[in-house]
Order: C-alpha cells, then sequence, then structure tokens
C-alpha cells in the first residue's frame, strides 16, 4: 500500500533497486494485465512499481466524480515517485495509463525521465474537448465514451454480472474478435453489451484464473470510480488549458496492437499513423500484428521484448 495524494494505492512491487518504472494501467484492468512484464523488467535492473490506480481493485475508491481527473492522477503518479523518494521515473501506460503518463511527462518532465505507451498515442490538445469530438462524430450512434456520461447507467448494466461484462469487453477488443464494428456501430439509445459476444472458450491469453481475478476485485469495488475517469474529459480541457500543449521530450516509444479498435475511433483515419509526430525522441514505433486491444496481455513476449529493448536504448 502505497500513500500518495491523500489516497492509498495497492501495488505490486518487484525488484530492489535499479531506476523507477512505473505501469500505469487503463479501463477495465487492474496492476494484474502487467503480469507478464513485471518480473522481467525487475530481473533486468529496475524496480518495477504497477498500482492498481484509484478507484480500482484494492485501492482507494472516491466517490466524488471529480477525483478521477487527469491533475488528481497526474499527482498520484508523482506521489509515487516521492513514496519510492526517486527523483524521476519511467513511465509505461495502457490505455487510459497511456494519456496520464503522456500528460504526467509534459506537466512534470522534470519527474519522469521516460516513458512507453500502449495503445493510445500522445493525445496532443486540440481546439475542442475529446468528448465535443466523440459528440460530433457519434451523435446518432452508439459511442461508450457517451454512454458513460450519465452517473449510474452504465454501473447498473456492467454491474449486474459482472463476470459476463468482463468477458464481453475483453473479448470485443481483442485481436480475437472478427470485427471491431459491432463495438462502434450500433444504435445511440443502446447499452454496452448488447451486441458483443461472449466467447465460450475465452482465448488463451486469459485464463479462467484471470478472469475470476479480474471479476473478484470488479465485484468488490464496483465501476464508478473506474468509469469517472471518462467523465471528467471536458472538467480535464477546461481546468488544465496548458495540457498536452507541448511536444514529449523524453525518450518514448508507441507499442500497440494491429487490431486495436482504438485506432479506428476517427471514421477515416488511421491514429496509428505517424504516432511521434509531437515526440521529439521517439525511438520506435511496434504495432504487433494480430493483437487487439489487451497487447500486454495477448502477446506478452513480443511487449515484454519491445519495452526492455526501449529501456535498454536509455542513458
Amino acid at each position: 500500500m502505497i500513500e500518495t495524494n491523500g489516497i492509498r494505492l495497492r501495488a505490486a512491487v518487484e525488484g530492489t533497486g535499479g531506476p523507477l518504472v512505473i505501469m500505469v494501467h487503463g479501463w477495465p484492468e487492474l496492476w494484474y494485465s502487467w503480469r507478464h512484464q513485471i518480473r522481467p523488467i525487475a530481473n533486468a535492473g529496475y524496480r518495477v512499481v504497477a498500482p492498481d490506480m484509484r478507484g480500482y481493485g484494492g485501492s482507494d475508491k472516491p466517490h466524488a466524480v471529480e477525483a478521477y481527473d487527469m491533475a488528481s492522477l497526474m499527482a498520484d503518479i508523482t506521489g509515487i515517485i516521492d513514496a519510492f523518494e526517486a527523483p524521476s521515473a519511467i513511465l509505461i501506460g495502457h490505455d487510459w495509463g497511456a494519456p496520464i503518463c503522456w500528460n504526467t511527462a509534459a506537466t512534470y518532465p522534470d519527474r519522469v525521465s521516460a516513458i512507453a505507451a500502449l495503445s493510445v498515442r500522445y493525445p496532443k490538445r486540440g481546439p475542442t474537448s475529446t468528448m465535443d469530438l466523440w459528440r460530433r462524430i457519434y451523435d446518432d450512434r452508439f459511442f461508450y465514451q457517451l454512454y458513460f456520461e450519465d452517473e449510474g447507467v452504465a454501473e447498473a448494466e456492467l454491474e449486474a454480472d459482472i463476470a459476463l461484462s468482463l468477458r464481453k469487453i475483453y473479448f470485443a477488443l481483442s485481436g480475437n474478435a472478427p470485427t471491431a464494428d459491432y463495438w462502434l456501430d450500433w444504435p445511440a439509445d443502446g447499452g454496452l453489451l448488447g451486441p458483443l459476444v461472449d466467447p465460450d472458450p475465452f482465448p488463451e491469453w486469459l485464463s479462467t484464473a484471470d478472469l475470476e481475478y479480474f471479476t473478484a476485485n470488479f465485484s468488490a469495488g464496483g465501476f464508478r470510480g473506474p468509469i469517472n475517469r471518462y467523465r471528467n474529459q471536458d472538467r480535464d480541457f477546461d481546468m488544465l488549458p496548458e495540457m498536452a500543449t507541448g511536444p514529449i521530450q523524453q525518450p518514448s516509444c508507441f507499442i500497440a496492437g494491429s487490431h486495436d479498435a482504438v485506432r479506428h475511433f476517427v471514421p477515416g483515419r488511421d491514429l496509428y499513423d505517424d504516432v511521434g509526430r509531437h515526440c521529439t525522441d521517439l525511438r520506435f514505433a511496434r504495432i504487433i500484428d494480430g493483437a487487439g486491444h489487451w497487447v500486454q496481455q495477448e502477446a506478452p513476449g513480443p511487449v515484454t521484448a519491445a519495452l526492455l529493448e526501449f529501456l535498454s536504448s536509455l542513458d
């Protein structure tokens, strides 16, 4: 348990010396999403910390929506660095963890020495909030981030059968799903889970024991805290006008699956094209063929190898 920014975060910690590496998971995941990478990176000479982010797993779960804004999450990360008495850390983030890491690197450049992002490129600030973009694009269609805006609605659907919800979500965004269209293209008034497939059996990259671990943690903590992150995107845009306005100066890399639905969130564009255009020192971009959104779990060997390659490139 780590005291940081006025809350307590549960974390897996491996390694006793060397540079500090913080692994930041996304939605709806846990520290456990990094289970394949923690030990190999620690064995390479790093002290690895993989927290359950606020709202998740064994960490504190503030109730207020505003408790999950980007300012709070960035302060959680710098607080972890302080807790380990390190001047700075290397950040590795996936899904929502990637923007948290990108923004922490841009906002607190002295505290972040390098960054590896999985699945989500650096979210350079646009003329309006990301939610405004989604409202325009998906004004007559379902989009999960718009569905999440009303408190309690998505929570009720997902918490009715948490094991089923996780199976459907994990499969729908994996490289095993036949298409991402059903994730992005159904009526605006539909729920999240209806069109999604419940595979039997589940693909081998997520075992029964793995699913049981995720299910137990979300059964204990619910989905409100995790979903509250999405509800802060307009607030982040208004409250942090300097966020993501400048380039990323630190050494960085980008890793993603070729079948990740995130790359097609903006119709007609591949969001994985030129992912380094706002990074001054992108060491490489690695797109792993056949993998979907849960890339570090679906393709643990290639992802671990890529992360070790990136770490070995640092001074």
